[in-house]
């Protein structure tokens, strides 16, 4: 479910920020579903796959996430992505 949410809020958002939120909200469903599959199968190989994939990665995602974001709407003013076009040509 959360996965969905994610999903469907990549493909319906304009906004950067909401997209890369909705992002980061699929790569959590992921994680939780290597747990959850972990737990009933009684193996502890989701909980290591927790530890060493998202835990430690998100705060230097973040990071290097923002000041792009911000980047942008400083050069362009704005952060819809229908406007960001200068990358198709």
């Amino acid at each position: 479910m959360l996965f969905a949410i994610g999903f469907f809020g990549v493909l319906l958002r304009r906004n950067t920020l909401v997209v890369y939120l909705c992002l980061e909200l699929m790569l959590s469903a992921s994680t939780l579903a290597a747990v959850a599959f972990s737990r009933f199968n009684g193996t502890m190989d989701g909980k290591h796959l927790r530890v060493f994939s998202s835990s430690p990665w998100r705060p230097p995602r973040w990071r290097s996430a923002s000041p792009i974001i911000v980047a942008l709407f400083r050069l362009r003013h704005t952060v819809q992505l229908e406007e960001l076009t200068a990358l198709k040509h």
